[in-house]
């Protein structure tokens, strides 16, 4: 022990200690924490010693300090810092089954509120090992158990060990290059160069790629978008004369459901169906809802939802657009085409303030006319969760703002309470949710529930109000709210209604793979449209890229002259392979999870050969090709340089957000007599009244307390 100890009071000993303990921290992580698919003892090789090159050349960097004073302090602050981006990327990936970007982190301001609620959630008791080192030595330090070694070590120690880094980095990379060939220059999905090269090599990689991305975007000329044009235009699908306009000149409300999935459609769980009122919906002949719908966002989860159902583009490869380009970003989003095209009035309800994800600045750019964003309602107390005003109060509170919006409106209600952790009061719900030893998985059933009962008290003010018969409502989920590593938790509840999970066959929280994860990415597309008969559950594949084309021809509004990669559900020329985020793609017949096929219909593993293959290879082409055509448009703005004929371009000096409802009224006292809002129909009355709700906290006084911080960015009174 004290041959120990007297190595470690040598600057070497020390040093060596630090590099010995983060990995050991790193292995902790990719042990109990990442998901990197690694198989063989050849790449488990590789993930043993991945992380040593770095972690020597960032440590060694304090070698070349000759003070003691600003030796230990620097290597002790780097050690923070690297420890610092292990836990975040340990915390993000529970949360997002994926690594933090450059753009993540560069777009965290916009993105945070709320998120100090659900990082909690996502700790675990082993988190305290990837700090308790540095604690023990800093207190040993203190205690002057490890005491500073005065001595300066020679210039060449530095070198040699950033020799050794370089060194042993080049035979990581050439090891990682013989089992994943072109890892570097063909890297579709980032858990491979975290398996291959580290968290570290990742992070500089895709700090790499950002820098090539914004000097992409500032070079990027008119010529270059001759190619996206010539794929959207050759893609198109025309419209389904069926269909065309049988929607036109209605109102459309769009409900975004938070973080739900198809599977909770006509669920059961502990004797209760889950969501009563959505099955209903799902069902109706008045509703045509899509069964094989799938979520097809990345990194900015929410944001990349509502990104492809306004423009009909996917969001970025990394971080969320929104957030990182959103602010100067060129758009022809739904708001304005309907606008422009059939005079529709648009606003947005939500609960959160309106800087979260961007929205203030990117709903400008999409020619939203209206936000009404948390600084509108009353949050204070427990009227709220972290991630803003509980939905029966988001609808209740909306209508004295929906009332006063001319007709025809587009407006889009997003909702937050079925938001992870899946927090609710205990007065907002007695729904018995299950025991899988997983709490998030548990609640998740009662905060749909709670969903539900929202969506069911908003419809039943829209037929009270005679809203209902004039409007299409389109419903869906924007993502997953079970992540892929609580899946296991969630399939012990199959059992409770078999029948209902039957393709997951036998057993499925033990023989759970792959497959199984990509058909949970299904969520709900409806679109509602009262009075028609001949809906019912569609079966085609689709996704959300699709939701633009389709919604427009349904208002009577060709998508053709628009950049937009999805193809109408309705069209029989409709493109069946959804692609996902990640270069996965899925089709009626089978699934391809990270260059494995899966059989659909029985959810093996298959070989392709002579046909298939050949099928398996155009339809791989084809995602690819969608989501590069999808990049370049947004990564490089080309819309800037293409306008279509008829169309105006958005200033977004034009909206302003605040003092909404004064400017509804204004709009409503100069129309006079030619008003369409629902308050001007009924007689200059207010509707308010006919909205019922059974929430707890609608009779609950205003308070000082608040659990989010309610800002408008627009207001000049600063709230």
């Amino acid at each position: 022990m004290k041959r120990f100890i007297a190595r470690i009071n040598t600057r070497m000993g020390f040093f060596f200690l630090l590099v010995f303990l983060f990995w050991l921290k790193t292995l902790l992580a990719y042990f109990a924490d990442f998901s990197l698919g690694v198989t063989g003892i050849y790449q488990w090789f590789i993930l043993l010693i991945n992380p040593l090159a770095t972690t020597f050349l960032l440590f060694g960097l304090a070698l070349y300090v000759k003070k003691a004073k600003i030796f230990y302090p620097l290597i002790l602050l780097i050690d923070f810092g690297n420890t610092l981006l292990l836990y975040l990327n340990v915390i993000y990936y529970r949360e997002f089954t994926d690594f933090m970007t450059i753009n993540t982190m560069l777009g965290y301001s916009k993105v945070n509120q709320g998120l100090s609620g659900s990082s909690l959630a996502l700790t675990e008791p082993h988190d305290l090992l990837f700090w308790l080192d540095i604690v023990i030595i800093l207190v040993l330090m203190l205690m002057r158990k490890i005491k500073m070694d005065q001595n300066p070590l020679p210039k060449r120690i530095g070198f040699q060990v950033t020799s050794l880094s370089a060194l042993l980095f080049g035979f990581n990379l050439l090891f990682a290059e013989i089992d994943r060939p072109q890892l570097i220059t063909r890297t579709f999905d980032r858990s491979y160069i975290v398996k291959y090269l580290g968290i570290d090599t990742f992070t500089v990689y895709d700090g790499a790629k950002t820098e090539q991305t914004s000097k992409m975007r500032s070079s990027a000329t008119k010529s270059e978008l001759k190619n996206v044009e010539k794929y959207v235009h050759g893609h198109y699908a025309k419209p389904n004369k069926k269909y065309y306009g049988e929607a036109k000149g209605k109102n459309i409300i769009i409900i975004h459901l938070e973080s739900f999935q198809q599977f909770l459609i006509d669920d059961k769980i502990e004797g209760q169906t889950v969501t009563p009122f959505l099955n209903s919906l799902y069902h109706s002949k008045s509703t045509y809802s899509f069964s094989n719908f799938f979520n097809q966002v990345g990194q900015g989860k929410t944001s990349d939802a509502e990104n492809m159902l306004e423009t009909g583009t996917f969001g970025l490869p990394q971080g969320s657009l929104f957030a990182q380009l959103g602010s100067d970003q060129t758009f022809q989003a739904a708001p304005a085409i309907l606008k422009q095209k059939q005079g529709y009035s648009s606003a947005v309800f939500h609960g959160n303030v309106a800087s979260f994800w961007n929205r203030n600045n990117v709903y400008k750019n999409m020619g939203y006319q209206y936000f009404f964003s948390a600084s509108y309602y009353d949050t204070s107390g427990d009227k709220a969760t972290g991630y803003g005003l509980k939905d029966k109060l988001l609808f209740k509170d909306s209508i004295k703002y929906l009332q006063t919006l001319q007709q025809p409106f587009y407006a889009k209600y997003i909702t937050v309470s079925n938001h992870f952790p899946f927090d609710l009061d205990k007065e907002d719900s007695n729904f018995k949710v299950p025991n899988t030893g997983n709490t998030s998985v548990n609640n998740y059933f009662r905060t749909a529930n709670y969903l539900d009962q929202s969506v069911k008290e908003f419809f039943a003010f829209l037929k009270k109000s005679g809203l209902y018969d004039n409007s299409v409502i389109v419903l869906y989920g924007d993502h997953y709210g079970i992540s892929d590593s609580a899946n296991k938790d969630l399939a012990k509840t199959f059992s409770q209604d078999p029948s209902h999970f039957s393709s997951y066959g036998n057993d499925p929280a033990d023989n759970w793979d792959d497959w199984d994860d990509t058909q949970l990415q299904r969520v709900p597309f409806m679109i509602h449209v009262p009075g028609a008969k001949n809906g019912g559950i569609q079966k085609q594949y689709g996704g959300e890229i699709d939701v633009l084309p389709t919604l427009l021809h349904l208002v009577g509004i060709n998508s053709k002259p628009y950049m937009q990669f999805g193809t109408d559900l309705f069209s029989s020329q409709h493109d069946q392979v959804v692609a996902f985020r990640n270069q996965d793609f899925i089709t009626p017949n089978y699934s391809s999870v990270g260059g494995t096929i899966y059989n659909n219909a029985t959810g093996q593993i298959v070989t392709p050969t002579g046909a298939l293959k050949k099928q398996i290879t155009k339809d791989q082409k084809a995602a690819t090709t969608q989501l590069t055509m999808s990049d370049s448009l947004n990564e490089k703005n080309l819309l800037r340089f293409y306008t279509p004929k008829g169309f105006k371009k958005v200033n977004s000096a034009n909206y302003n957000y605040s003092d909404g409802l004064q400017k509804e009224l204004a709009i409503q006292k100069k129309l006079g007599l030619k008003s369409t809002s629902m308050y001007s129909k009924n007689r200059d009355h207010s509707l308010e009244d006919l909205y019922k709700t059974d929430a707890p906290e609608a009779t609950h006084s205003k308070s000082k307390s608040n659990r989010i911080e309610i800002t408008n960015p627009d207001s000049t009174s600063g709230n």
